[in-house]
């Protein structure tokens, strides 16, 4: 598959059916989104949580390709409310299957208020990650923005993943003391780094992980360049 990560959490997965995932569209104002790279229509689109910098453009793009949109059921109600169309909620735990996807919920240590026009927030449900099984086996675990949490050792024993996104930039999300924890509880062999260097606060660098997991492959990836996994 085709994985092109686009700044800060969003990233894209071009499957070889055709099928192609986007993760946590933030495509708008985001300063680290590749200046004039052009997305592949969506078939699935997957929210992890509501915060602007997960969701902003999931209204949009999900009005213009009419896609399935997964995402927590308070998350999706809301999306729903904004006419989105073929929303299909979940819940922690839980997996479905869209198109050859298996998509199952995990958890996630974060908030999830939504920011609505006006400036207020909304109860958006709870952050979540998602498990993605594909045809050929192999599985993909995308954490969505979360600190490290022990049970990470259950989505080791429960679902295998062979590769993992996870955020590492701090503040908002773990750093790399704590992702370096993560990839030992998750027994993964190659992690993906995402949520880092957006903005001058998220200070965790790529490189600062590589060096607290010498066991670990660390994947660094460049925004808008697509990679074959």
């Amino acid at each position: 598959m085709e994985i092109t990560w686009l700044g800060h959490g969003t990233v894209q997965l071009a499957l070889p059916g055709g099928e192609t995932l986007l993760l946590d569209p933030w495509v708008h104002g985001n300063p680290a989104f590749p200046a004039g790279y052009e997305l592949k229509p969506s078939t699935t689109i997957l929210v992890s949580h509501g915060h602007f910098d997960h969701i902003h453009d999931a209204v949009g793009l999900a009005k213009r390709w009419l896609p399935k949109v997964v995402g927590i059921y308070e998350t999706c109600h809301w999306l729903e409310t904004k006419a989105v169309c073929h929303c299909s909620p979940m819940n922690k735990g839980g997996s479905q299957k869209i198109g050859s996807v298996t998509i199952t919920m995990t958890h996630a240590v974060h908030s999830c208020g939504i920011t609505e026009n006006d400036g207020s927030i909304i109860y958006g449900g709870e952050a979540a990650g998602y498990v993605l099984k594909f045809d050929d086996g192999r599985s993909i675990y995308f954490a969505g923005d979360t600190n490290v949490f022990s049970d990470m050792a259950l989505i080791a024993e429960l679902y295998r993943p062979d590769l993992a996104f996870l955020p590492i930039g701090d503040l908002f999300t773990m750093g790399p003391r704590e992702a370096a924890v993560a990839c030992r509880l998750l027994k993964v062999p190659t992690v993906i780094p995402m949520h880092f260097g957006t903005f001058p606060p998220l200070i965790g660098r790529p490189e600062q992980l590589q060096q607290l997991t010498p066991d670990t492959r660390v994947w660094e990836l460049k925004p808008g360049e697509p990679v074959i996994w």
